[in-house]
């Protein structure tokens, strides 16, 4: 194990936002072991508090889903991956054809486009001093997109990823990573973490069979997949526990924090 690779949310990051203090110790531990270690989450930057507060890390990110490498400590963008403005349009287009009430937004390297009825006026979630607008009048060739967000109402997370990704596969990669909300999150086509974290271990000499990775839903399946040992949470999605070598405790029992504690006495 020279390196371990970890999702967030619903993996060491709970819905208050916090990691626990088993799961900090834990990756302190490796740390001090001499292993590297990166996280890779669907979040921007912005929302990369609980790695610089809890944990105290300061080295890199890779965020929304693999299109951004990111230096916490420097914060400091390292690359971003962005999707053409014409593939994005096109995708819309058709998911708005199979879901005509369907809502858009789009991360940049620089923020959040939000279209109109994304979010509800005064929602937690809404990032600063976005103004909802159609991305067609808001988005500009200037603009580095890096995700691109899609949201229905009166479906399943799954049926709407099933439904719309074979329908824009041509154009954009897709995924979900929300237990309960219809919300697909598309990136540059052929794009996903397991890419970004591969070129990641790649510039650290490390095998993909040194690799430890955790995650939860379907946008670390293809993570999971790549590592030399992947292990799904068992409070996770089936897709993601079908996909993994192996199965770590539930989240809500520091699953990764069991895990690491166990692998460190092997070492």
């Amino acid at each position: 194990m020279r390196l371990v690779a970890s999702d967030l949310d619903g993996t060491i990051v709970g819905p208050d936002n916090k990691i626990s203090d088993r799961t900090v110790r834990a990756f302190r531990d490796c740390a001090d072991a001499g292993i590297d270690i990166v996280f890779v989450t669907g979040r921007p930057p912005r929302w990369l508090k609980p790695l610089s507060e809890a944990l105290g890390h300061a080295g890199t990110v890779i965020c929304s889903n693999g299109a951004i490498t990111y230096d916490l400590g420097a914060d400091r963008l390292i690359k971003a991956q962005a999707m053409s403005l014409p593939d994005l349009f096109s995708a819309a287009a058709i998911i708005r054809e199979l879901y005509p009430s369907v809502r858009f937004a789009a991360e940049t390297v620089d923020g959040f486009h939000l279209g109109p009825g994304f979010l509800e006026a005064g929602s937690e979630e809404l990032p600063g001093t976005a103004t909802p607008a159609p991305l067609e009048s808001s988005l500009t060739d200037a603009d580095t997109v890096v995700k691109f967000l899609a949201r229905v109402d009166g479906t399943s997370p799954d049926d709407f990823l099933q439904r719309v990704r074979p329908a824009v596969a041509h154009l954009v990669s897709t995924t979900h990573s929300a237990p309960a909300v219809a919300l697909l999150e598309m990136s540059l086509q052929g794009l996903n973490k397991a890419v970004t974290l591969a070129d990641y271990a790649a510039s650290r000499d490390i095998d993909s069979a040194d690799v430890v990775a955790f995650g939860d839903m379907p946008n670390d399946i293809q993570m999971l997949q790549w590592a030399g040992c992947g292990y799904a949470m068992a409070s996770g999605h089936p897709e993601a526990r079908a996909a993994a070598d192996k199965v770590a405790p539930a989240f809500a029992d520091d699953g990764v924090a069991q895990v690491l504690e166990s692998l460190l006495r092997t070492l």
